[in-house]
């Protein structure tokens, strides 16, 4: 644009003017320019409460705090506004606070804060005090947050009186630590300072109860919203329901569903995946599908959420097939699945022994042009080892390197796993010592593939291998876990060394890293009863249950069958187990 003089209009800017400077590249466009370039050659200004060219510097702060990362651009700007003697206002430090959150620099914001008055001569406040409280918080630094709050609240330098959102941003930090009763003490201590909670400070104490497992606290809560006048949201129902769901009392929650219609409160989509998502990880996928019935029914759209909720409930039941089903309604209407989704119904189709369907889905997906990742890799690979064809695992490893994406520790694992149950231990050997070679960290050091190792060797016979390996570890100064030592166990027992087994497991009830489990006795037992060892055995049982270790319905199966026990016995045998139990206050084990 340019401006061409005219006896009419002495203003009007002439469009296509030949004289007009073509634009400059669009970089140079963008780019903030520099406070030099700017005021380089401008005199100093005279001093005043506001003089000319302060705007400009707001300007400049402005478009500056809006790019990550450009904090060090910011303090120039303010060293030159000092230089100059521009006055600084609060508006430019919030401006800078926002900055210091986007390049999660609190501590810079907290050090700018206390600056503030002593060196930039501007005054503080509380919008100022707010600004740097929520940058420490969002960082997840709510310890640090809470003795920034007291140090300044407290001070007499500092004369910052705390306002609704203090209250709420504070209540967030204690809760977030843990110390709700310190933000129900804050919570009671608002009316002193004339502040109101609002719908928002309800919620997220009623959210840090939920996580304390003080549901009926919480409950209790939301009678004192409507005595106070303050009417709930209905995102203060959903942290109500969701806290309720996990504690497994759905039907509570369904009830304060109802609750929000009675209270005039329209449940969202956030209302009814909660529930769905209580439903399905309790098994009751059938209620879920019905819920998303009623959902509908009620005007509101499943979203991608609602599907893969429903889609995981339906794999964790064995139904992987009807959640493929799932999957092509959910891509009928428009949702796009997530990887979670696919790598979801992947292993359930293998898991339900359907790997051509599984594989149907992997093809069916990267046609789309959906690129794996590691999850979704992981459990292709994972499957295809169940199968027991770990060198078509092996393959797609290759494929997965090929596309830029690194395998983690779970895909090794998994191939490691693979090659030893079909046979191939060799093969597994070898992919570990590859590991070495590869991994600057030794990543194939950690107890996770050791155990591996450990168990591969002994199941293959391999005693003498497995036991330097076990060796190795000490050398190490690794930490021995449960599936280590029972790895270890079942190698000796298999080996018809039983009491070298047992020695074992008297290692680990010394250890507090590794304590035994079901498996770990279960081997034990079993191979006990096999040498006719009965009363041994029995011994054995009253120690498990001495250590608080629960016989799970294997343990019991393997010392009804090799222990011999009569069938007319059995529930004799059984009942007196169970007594046992609940005479330890173990009702879930009985």
């Amino acid at each position: 644009l340019s401006a061409r003089p005219s006896s009419s209009s002495p203003h009007r800017l002439d469009l296509n003017s030949a004289a007009a400077a073509p634009a400059p590249p669009l970089q140079e466009q963008r780019r903030t320019p520099s406070p030099d370039s700017i005021f380089g050659k401008a005199s100093p200004p005279k001093r005043g409460s506001f003089k000319h060219g302060d705007s400009t510097y707001r300007s400049l702060i402005e478009s500056t705090a809006e790019v990550v990362g450009s904090i060090a651009a910011l303090e120039t700007i303010f060293r030159e506004m000092k230089l100059h003697g521009r006055s600084f206002t609060e508006s430019n430090f919030i401006l800078f606070f926002r900055a210091c959150g986007k390049a999660r620099s609190p501590h810079k914001a907290m050090e700018f804060f206390h600056r503030m008055t002593a060196e930039f001569h501007c005054r503080q406040t509380v919008k100022s005090f707010n600004s740097v409280l929520n940058v420490v918080i969002q960082q997840g630094l709510y310890r640090e947050a809470l003795e920034f709050h007291d140090r300044i609240i407290h001070s007499k330098k500092n004369n910052v009186s705390p306002n609704g959102l203090t209250f709420n941003l504070l209540i967030k930090a204690c809760c977030r630590s843990g110390l709700v009763d310190r933000a129900l003490h804050v919570f009671r201590d608002m009316a002193t300072s004339n502040c109101d909670p609002d719908a928002y400070t309800y919620s997220t104490l009623m959210d840090g109860l939920c996580k304390a497992d003080r549901l009926d606290d919480a409950m209790a809560l939301l009678d004192e919203m409507h005595v106070e006048g303050c009417f709930p949201a209905a995102e203060t129902f959903n942290v109500l329901i969701n806290g309720l769901c996990r504690k497994g009392d759905l039907s509570r929650a369904a009830k304060l569903v109802d609750n929000m219609f009675l209270k005039g409160c329209i449940p969202t989509v956030v209302t009814y995946n909660t529930l769905i998502h209580g439903l399905c990880n309790r098994g009751k996928v059938e209620k879920a599908v019905d819920l998303v019935s009623r959902m509908i029914s009620d005007n509101l759209a499943p979203s991608e959420v609602t599907y893969g909720t429903l889609i995981t409930g339906l794999v964790r039941r064995g139904r992987a097939s009807e959640g493929v089903r799932l999957l092509t309604l959910m891509e009928e209407r428009g949702l796009k699945p997530n990887e979670y989704a696919f790598s979801s119904l992947i292993s359930g189709l293998f898991k339900e022994n359907n790997p051509e369907e599984a594989l149907k889905l992997w093809e069916r997906m990267t046609k789309t042009g959906r690129k794996p990742n590691t999850v979704l890799y992981g459990a292709l690979i994972d499957g295809l080892c169940r199968e027991r064809r770990p060198h078509d695992a092996e393959g797609y490893l290759v494929q997965m390197i090929e596309d830029g994406c690194k395998p983690n520790s779970f895909v090794y694992a998994s191939l490691m796993r693979g090659f030893f149950e079909a046979g191939d231990g060799e093969k597994a050997i070898a992919l570990w010592q590859q590991l070495d070679r590869e991994t600057a960290d030794s990543n194939n050091n950690s107890v996770f593939f050791f155990s591996i190792m450990i168990n591969g060797l002994c199941k293959e016979g391999r005693l003498t291998d497995a036991t330097m390996l076990w060796k190795s570890m000490l050398v190490k100064g690794l930490s021995l876990d449960t599936v280590a030592y029972s790895s270890m166990v079942h190698g000796f027992c298999n080996a018809g060394l039983v009491n070298q087994g047992l020695n074992l497991l008297d290692e680990m009830l010394s250890s507090s890293d590794a304590r035994p489990d079901a498996v770990t006795y279960t081997i034990l037992i079993g191979a006990l009863c096999r040498r006719g060892e009965i009363h041994r055995a029995v011994e054995l049982l009253d120690t498990m249950l001495s250590q608080g270790c629960d016989p799970d319905p294997t343990c019991c199966r393997v010392f009804l069958r090799e222990g011999g026990v009569e069938p007319e016995r059995v529930g004799e045998f059984l009942e007196e187990l169970a007594s046992r139990l609940l005479n330890r206050d173990r009702a879930s084990g009985a």
